[in-house]
């Protein structure tokens, strides 16, 4: 009898097992679809809680259609959804599907009906009992170890046939099913738990590894290809682009094209894919027409080179790269050989690299666009600096060149000096010292207009004389001290330049005696307001000009820039 009751429980395990492994390959094919993300990890939103909900629900009902009729009972696997539910919902979670599975159970019948409801519904609060006193200890962790999984379904189905023994009737019935079923109810159970959760934890390893491998390929590409493309999109720079991405990818070949023309391309079939020649590819123009991901995959959509029929290349990914607007400037072609798999991880590379490239190009362009306002501006201020100035110089000269012939010369000597240092400034950048020789020619010539009228102290340490400053910052601002201030008075004026260093920031003061200081617009584009905006463009708005006025008593200007130290001999 008792070797008869042991070829029962083996061959009723057996029986589910094939039951349990029915449900590990449906749990499987589950894992493939976006329904199982949220039960990767211990669920706590709402949303989340919902999906775990209706997963682990079907699978109870799923275990009770799958068991196996025993004596007017059903053997099944019911409790590894209830269980889990709770386990990865929380008690609310676990007991809505601990619920579901038991009412569904109780309406198929059979003189334990009432039982296996009352005990479902007990095994669902047990997994989100757990769930919860884990939450509380900082072990959420715990919750996704198969070990736990074993463990808690193993207790849960040994309270279940507690409970069948407890309510079913007649008491003989159930203790005779009870006898019979619950060894293989509670091994089969707590191993299909287990390993349910095993193929949780392997998706989600599987995909860390995925983002990992994701994350650092394109971390790779962005440190070796930062700054590339922001210096031109061209052949040259996109050709050592190219070069970088198929280095890091592994892919066949890598190609860079503008809207008309292929501007790099690198492997495979480098040998008739050739940079500056006309676009060809039929998936190509289709990627720039519709702005969107073209995948030839050479099985479902076509691939054919139309430039040789003996080419390699059986497979190509077309990922248009976006500008201003979302509009199309290009794209950017990963190819495959015709033998070898297109991995997804490269398809999903690819188009973070559009974005990547993308962005390096606008803000190339946004660079030379800076770079085109700074060199306008600067011929803005020459040519606002010298027509008036001009004019008051020849004043001078004419009246000082019949009585004071050597005061005329220096007047003319001073003269080209500052204009040969206006005119030949075509850079953006100067040094302190540069500045101050433009400024001190300039000064020369008006100390001569106001013929005694005028002081001038300048003032600036030897260790400050080689900081780096944009072309052209500090002329306007004397200027400005002269025309608007200087000029105005009726007794002598005094004009002061300081410069100091205080950690990293230099400040250059320029301080006149006459006090009229007068607001003018923002955007009025000249004179100070041109040098302040050229500054806070470059550095940034922590720096610029600021201007303090004590009416008729003095008005300074003060000019904030970062420190940039540079050597002798910059042109100027």
């Amino acid at each position: 009898m008792l070797e008869l009751q042991q070829i029962n429980h083996i061959a009723l395990i057996g029986s589910l097992m094939q039951q349990m492994c029915v449900y590990l390959v449906v749990a499987y094919l589950l894992s493939k679809t976006p329904l199982f993300a949220p039960l990767m990890q211990v669920t706590v939103r709402l949303p989340d809680k919902l999906v775990c909900y209706l997963v682990f629900s079907g699978f109870c009902i799923m275990g009770t259609y799958l068991g196996f009729q025993i004596e007017g009972a059903i053997a099944n696997t019911r409790a590894i959804g209830a269980v889990l539910g709770g386990l990865l919902g929380g008690p609310e979670v676990g007991l809505l599907v601990g619920l579901t599975g038991g009412i569904h159970r109780y309406s198929m019948g059979g003189f334990t009906a009432p039982a296996c409801a009352v005990s479902t519904t007990l095994e669902g609060l047990i997994g989100g009992l757990l769930h919860l006193y884990l939450l509380r200890r900082h072990r959420a962790d715990r919750l996704l170890h198969p070990i736990i999984a074993f463990g808690t379904t193993l207790f849960a189905e040994i309270g279940q046939m507690l409970v069948i023994l407890a309510m079913a009737r007649p008491f003989d019935q159930a203790t005779r099913l009870v006898a019979h079923i619950a060894l293989p109810m509670i091994l089969t159970n707590a191993f299909g738990a287990a390993l349910f959760m095993r193929l949780i934890l392997d998706r989600r390893e599987t995909l860390e590894k995925f983002s990992i491998a994701f994350s650092a390929k394109a971390l790779r590409i962005a440190e070796r290809a930062v700054g590339v493309l922001m210096q031109g999109f061209d052949e040259k720079n996109c050709t050592q682009l190219a070069h970088i991405i198929r280095e890091e990818t592994g892919v066949g070949a890598v190609a860079i094209t503008d809207r008309e023309n292929l501007l790099g391309f690198v492997g495979i079939g480098s040998d008739h894919h050739l940079p500056g020649t006309p676009i060809s590819s039929p998936h190509t123009f289709k990627a720039i027409a519709s702005n969107e991901v073209v995948y030839a995959d050479g099985v479902d959509v076509t691939y054919r080179c139309v430039v040789s029929k003996d080419c390699k290349l059986g497979s190509s990914l077309v990922i248009p790269l976006r500008g201003e607007d979302n509009q199309v400037f290009g794209t950017i072609k990963l190819y495959e050989p015709k033998n070898k798999f297109f991995s997804s991880l490269n398809r999903t590379l690819g188009e973070g690299l559009a974005r990547l490239l993308s962005n390096q190009v606008l803000a190339g362009k946004i660079e030379e666009q800076k770079r085109l306002l700074a060199q306008t501006e600067i011929k803005l201020l020459q040519a606002q600096i010298n027509p008036h100035f001009l004019f008051n110089a020849l004043n001078t000269l004419a009246a000082v060149i019949r009585r004071e012939p050597e005061a005329a010369r220096q007047i003319v000597q001073d003269l080209s000096t500052f204009f040969r240092k206006s005119l030949k400034r075509s850079g953006t950048e100067a040094t302190l010292k540069d500045e101050i020789e433009h400024v001190d020619a300039y000064l020369r010539i008006e100390l001569a207009r106001f013929a005694g009228r005028l002081d001038v102290d300048i003032a600036i340490p030897d260790d400050l004389m080689l900081m780096r400053l944009p072309a052209f910052t500090l002329q306007p601002i004397v200027e400005n001290a002269v025309k608007y201030g200087i000029s105005q008075m009726i007794e002598p004026g005094r004009i002061a330049i300081r410069a100091e260093r205080r950690n990293d920031l230099l400040t250059i003061t320029v301080e006149d005696s006459a006090g009229l200081y007068q607001p003018r617009p923002k955007n009025d584009g000249m004179g100070m307001t041109l040098v302040d905006r050229r500054i806070k463009i470059r550095y940034g708005d922590a720096y610029g000009i600021s201007v303090a006025c004590d009416r008729e008593s003095s008005t300074r200007v003060d000019i904030r820039l970062p420190i940039e130290e540079q050597l002798e001999g910059i042109p100027c």
